[in-house]
C-alpha cells in the first residue's frame, strides 16, 4: 500500500505539470499575470523585481493549502473507518475519486461529454471570490505573495477535487499530505512560464498538454482504482 500510496504521488505531481498547462494556464493565468504585473511596477532593483515576478511564495502558498487540505481530509476518512470498521468506505471513496479521474480522461477525449458551463462558472465564481484581495495583488511580493496563494488554493477545480477524494481515501494523512504537495508541486512550472514567458509560450504548451493530459487522467483513474480494489481485498 506504500507503494501504491508514492506511485499514486508520482502521479498526482506528473498529473499537475500537464493539468497546470492544459488546465490551470486558463483558469490561474489571469492571477499569476497580475501579480507579475504589479511586481514589475514595483520600486527597486530589476533583479529584485525579475525575482519577485517568479512569484515563489505565492506558489509555496498554494501547495500549503493543496497539502493541508490532503492531510485533513486523510485524517477525516481514517477518522470515520476507524469509528465504523468498515474498510469499503475508503474503498467508495476511492471508487469516486477514480471516476472523477476518468470523467476528466474522457471529457478531454470527448469535449461533448462536458454538457454545461461549469468551467465559466468556475472561473466566475473565482473571480467573485478573489476581489477583497485586490491590495494583496498590488504587492504580491513576501508575506502577501504567500497569503494570496493560501487564499487562492482554495478555488474551485476539478483537478483538485479529484486530487482531494483520492487523498481522502488513503485515510492516513501524511499520505494525503504528500500526495497533495505532489499535485501543488507539479502545477509550479506552468504557473512559472506564464509569468516569465508570458501567455504567448503557455498557449503554445497548452494545446500540447491539452492532448496529453486526458491519457494521464485515465492512468490515474486505473491506480486509484486499483488502489480501492486492494482496500476490499
Amino acid at each position: 500500500m506504500d507503494f501504491m500510496v508514492w506511485s499514486l504521488a508520482v502521479a498526482m505531481f506528473t498529473t499537475g505539470m500537464l493539468g497546470g498547462l492544459s488546465h490551470c494556464v486558463g483558469m490561474c493565468g489571469p492571477f499569476v499575470l497580475a501579480q507579475v504585473g504589479a511586481c514589475a511596477n514595483l520600486p527597486g532593483p530589476v533583479l529584485l523585481r525579475a525575482r519577485g515576478s517568479m512569484l515563489l511564495p505565492y506558489h509555496l502558498g498554494r501547495i500549503t493549502t493543496y497539502a493541508g487540505l490532503g492531510a485533513l481530509v486523510a485524517a477525516g476518512g481514517g477518522a470515520v473507518t476507524r469509528m465504523t470498521g468498515v474498510s469499503w468506505l475508503l474503498a467508495f471513496i476511492l471508487g469516486l475519486a477514480a471516476l472523477l479521474f476518468l470523467r476528466q480522461g474522457l471529457v478531454g477525449l470527448f469535449p461533448r461529454l462536458a454538457g454545461g458551463t461549469g468551467g465559466g462558472l468556475a472561473i466566475g465564481l473565482g473571480q467573485r471570490l478573489t476581489a477583497p484581495l485586490r491590495p494583496l495583488f498590488a504587492r504580491p511580493i513576501g508575506l502577501n505573495g504567500y497569503l494570496l496563494g493560501l487564499t487562492l488554493g482554495l478555488l474551485p477545480c476539478g483537478l483538485v477535487y479529484a486530487g482531494l477524494a483520492s487523498a481522502m481515501g488513503t485515510g492516513d494523512p501524511l499520505a494525503g499530505l504528500i500526495m497533495m504537495a505532489a499535485f501543488g508541486a507539479g502545477t509550479v512550472p506552468a504557473l512559472l512560464a506564464i509569468g516569465l514567458l508570458g501567455g504567448a509560450a503557455a498557449h503554445r504548451w497548452r494545446s500540447t498538454a491539452a492532448r496529453v493530459t486526458p491519457l494521464l487522467m485515465l492512468v490515474n483513474a486505473f491506480l486509484v482504482g486499483r488502489m480501492a480494489w486492494h482496500m476490499l481485498g
